[in-house]
């Protein structure tokens, strides 16, 4: 099976071996292309000026493997932005790449319903390190094992240097030759399929990396400034010549979802799009992906928006074209400040009853739904009550939340063991779907720092920047900086980043990989039966804000948490349970006369039939045959 995404940018092979090439370039009056030949000789040949900017040439004997760059009319050379491979990196030439010569043999794959989903995310030079695409295959029987269904790739597109986290990257269609050539994504993705995984991919559409994108000096209008963000000048949304930035925006998600048959993207920081259009951007994509993909698919469309815009989020069955989730910072942040006591920062939003708001981002969603937040000293977000727990990703770690700390300190150095216990068994068997971080599993303490690898001012710039940011932090303010903070540049910067799998032969982290396959088992045996139909859930926080009880309805049946996620024991009325017959609980309850005395970080998971009273357990579950003949649970 060949798969091509064919698009209006970049380069396209014919049977013939020629190749037509595309760039807008409105800022320039003449084009040239410079390639080389099947011999290995260079030449250049003029392009032919059309309409609206556009330039274009067809080149014979300049087939797979050929190098090539546009040469502007000042004589720079400059990479196509819709490169499908930079072998050389962000400056380098650009390679033709001819997508049918890769043969599929995945024809069977149909995705899986969002609601399987438990997401894993991974960085692929940490996760494997030195071995890149390739090795992250040779890990996927250990996310298997472990319960995953997803595995979901930081952004792989090209980005300058030999380290990054990917969000620096300057061209979207290029995946990163530091990790392997175009055909090695392409077999990680078949070998995922293969055991029944889906591949989700993270994607950046609101700005270019600072180092390596040329597109200013021939395509301007790709900018604006009449909006700004962290990164400077904004996308062209919806001003002159922003029709065709949308569409290498749009054709580039289509293009990950064809050409390498991924089952979904990730939308990075979508609250940095400005766009006034109606349709906006995130609706025109949304549409345009449902409409290529059809329903013989499953393929997810997931959002990280800081404003909590639910009008963008799918309703139940909806049918229209929409997004299946949004990444839930809030139920992170509340998680974050039980485990750990940190206030400062977007987390004074959550100080004040964060257990009710841990309560309400499981039961409805967004802890924030058009109240005042503190912290942005404005109101934020809309209305969410009314989604499935499906619409809403939950987490306690992953790159930001980690990365963005000055050390990169995970949740395994900063909380006690019982606490991340309790609270894991709450992002486990909670109806949302959970996503765990690389290592995660088995309480690794190795950090996530952020890295880069720049060159000299920028490099220098980066550091002392970042330094910078976090001397204003209490811990940092009386000390020096450079010898605390780690340099992003720094070859061990890098390394103190990537996994070490040899932990997996300790004892301690040995438990911790078991208990989250424990907990996942549960989820895939008792709660994926009766998933799809859960309700939006209902929140009670008891004994003077110390206790939680939330239960989702299905029909006659109710999937009901109790948890006391404090340092004291309580007593508690279970309301009507059967607290000494939970599914799953991290300490006993005690009978205590007619209550119950529910012990310190103690959380306990129940599934109720209401019409008599008695706990339902072993749901018998189908199971699906993925193409290596191997089952999965459905």
């Amino acid at each position: 099976m060949k798969r091509q995404h064919l698009m209006p940018f970049g380069c396209e092979t014919a049977a013939d071996n020629s190749t037509l090439f595309r760039l807008w370039a409105p800022a320039m009056t003449e084009l040239a292309i410079e390639y080389t030949t099947p011999q290995g000789d260079l030449r250049s040949a003029p392009m032919d000026a059309a309409s609206d900017g556009w330039f274009h040439a067809r080149i014979d004997e300049c087939g797979a493997g050929s190098l090539y760059r546009f040469v502007l009319d000042n004589g720079m050379r400059v990479p196509d932005p819709a490169s499908r491979y930079q072998p050389d990196g962000v400056h380098g030439p650009s390679e033709v790449i001819v997508p049918g010569s890769f043969a599929w043999r995945d024809g069977h794959w149909r995705g899986r319903p969002w609601e399987e989903a438990v997401i894993y995310e991974l960085h692929p030079g940490c996760f494997s390190p030195e071995a890149g695409y390739r090795g992250v295959i040779q890990r996927l029987d250990h996310l298997l094992e472990l319960g995953v269904t997803a595995l979901e790739l930081m952004p792989v597109s090209q980005a300058p240097g030999r380290r990054n986290w990917g969000y620096d990257g300057s061209y979207p269609y290029a995946p990163s030759c530091i990790y392997g050539r175009p055909e090695d994504l392409k077999h990680l993705a078949q070998a995922a399929h293969e055991r029944g995984l889906m591949v989700l991919l993270d994607v950046v559409y609101n700005h270019f990396g600072p180092e390596g994108n040329y597109l200013h000096a021939y395509a301007p209008d790709f900018f604006t400034d009449r909006y700004h963000t962290p990164w400077g000048q904004a996308i062209n949304l919806d001003g002159a010549g922003s029709g065709t930035v949308r569409e290498f925006f749009i054709h580039n998600a289509l293009y990950w979802l064809t050409e390498y048959h991924l089952d979904g993207l990730r939308l990075d920081a979508v609250h940095a799009l400005h766009d006034s259009s109606a349709p906006d951007f995130l609706e025109e994509l949304a549409s345009r992906v449902r409409a290529l993909t059809g329903s013989e698919r499953h393929v997810h469309l997931v959002l990280e928006n800081d404003h909590n815009a639910a009008h963008y989020l799918q309703s139940g069955h909806d049918v229209r074209p929409g997004y299946d989730a949004q990444w839930n910072d809030d139920m992170h942040h509340c998680m974050h400040l039980l485990l750990t006591g940190e206030s400062n920062g977007y987390y004074q939003d959550y100080a004040d009853n964060s257990l009710r708001r841990l309560g309400r981002c499981l039961a409805e969603g967004f802890a924030y739904q058009g109240e005042y937040s503190p912290y942005r000293r404005s109101c934020r977000g809309e209305a969410s009550n009314h989604l499935p727990p499906s619409a809403f990703v939950a987490f306690m770690q992953n790159h930001d939340q980690i990365g963005n700390r000055a050390c990169g300190d995970r949740l395994s150095v900063l909380a006690p063991a019982a606490p991340r216990q309790a609270l894991t068994s709450i992002l486990l068997l909670a109806p949302s779907p959970p996503l765990l971080f690389m290592g995660e599993e088995w309480a690794t303490r190795r950090p996530f720092l952020y890295f880069c690898d720049f060159d000299h001012e920028l490099a220098e710039a980066v550091r002392d920047g970042r330094r910078e940011e976090f001397s204003h932090f209490p811990e940092f303010a009386a000390g020096d900086t450079s010898q605390q903070i780690p340099d992003p540049n720094a070859p061990a910067t890098y390394q103190a980043s990537c996994l070490d799998w040899s932990e997996l032969t300790q004892p301690d982290h040995q438990h911790w990989l078991a208990y989250y396959q424990q907990l996942l088992a549960l989820r895939h045996q008792h709660l994926l039966p009766v998933l799809a139909a859960l309700n939006r859930g209902t929140a009670r926080v008891l004994a003077d804000d110390r206790y939680l009880q939330v239960e989702w309805r299905s029909g006659a049946m109710r999937w009901s948490l109790l948890a006391n996620l404090a340092d004291a024991a309580i007593e508690v009325d279970a309301d009507g349970l059967t607290p000494d017959q939970p599914l799953f609980a991290s300490n006993s309850l005690q009978p205590q006369g007619s209550r119950w005395l529910a012990p310190p970080w103690h959380t306990s998971w129940y599934l109720h039939c209401a019409d008599h009273g008695e706990p339902a357990r072993d749901i018998p579950m189908a199971k699906r045959e993925t193409g290596n003949g191997d089952s999965t649970h459905e």
